[in-house]
């Protein structure tokens, strides 16, 4: 089972690096909804998310400094990228603390106990927590699928695993216009 969970994570992580992949800097960092939902912040974010998860909550803290967690860090600091962080600094990030919380995941039974103080029932387990940060990088995953396909039109986990139908743009033109019709017909 842990092997499986493992699997999912990791398949979901190379989806979030995938969305990067072909776009410039603006494009990887611009807000493309409401609350500023960034490509390249979606990364950030998950970086601290494995960090403080599958380290401080298992007493194996990563060994180096995220500030944007911190009391006193700007609200949000960890879900967008400064300009004078890099897409390399960030997805660097991301692939150390993936080793980190690999190293967590494979040496630890999936019944080692955890706690996540911000948590309402802190206690916890290494499956319980593997169970949360898959679910919460296939969320963001989704996310990132979203805002992808509002810079390209690209979709899906990986180059050619979009899931969509293949069509072509006047198909999707006439599907999406037969999608808003019917939302329409319901005003």
């Amino acid at each position: 089972m842990k092997e499986t969970l493992h699997e999912y994570l990791r398949n979901a992580r190379k989806a979030m690096l995938w969305k990067l992949d072909g776009l410039g800097e603006y494009d990887i960092r611009r807000p493309l909804t409401p609350t500023a939902t960034n490509l390249l912040g979606l990364v950030k974010h998950l970086s601290i998310v494995e960090a403080w998860y599958f380290g401080k909550c298992f007493g194996r803290p990563f060994p180096e400094e995220l500030p944007w967690w911190d009391d006193d860090a700007e609200p949000n600091a960890d879900v967008w990228v400064t300009a004078d962080e890099t897409r390399a600094d960030i997805v660097d990030l991301y692939r150390r603390v993936w080793t980190h919380a690999d190293a967590t995941i494979e040496e630890l039974p999936l019944d080692a106990p955890g706690q996540v103080p911000w948590w309402r029932k802190p206690e916890t387990t290494l499956h319980g927590m593997l169970v949360h940060v898959l679910a919460e990088t296939s969320r963001h995953a989704g996310h990132a699928d979203i805002v992808r396909e509002q810079i390209d039109g690209a979709a899906g986990m990986s180059p050619g695993n979009s899931n969509l139908p293949e069509q072509d743009a006047q198909w999707w033109a006439a599907y999406r216009a037969r999608v808003e019709e019917a939302a329409r017909l319901t005003q």
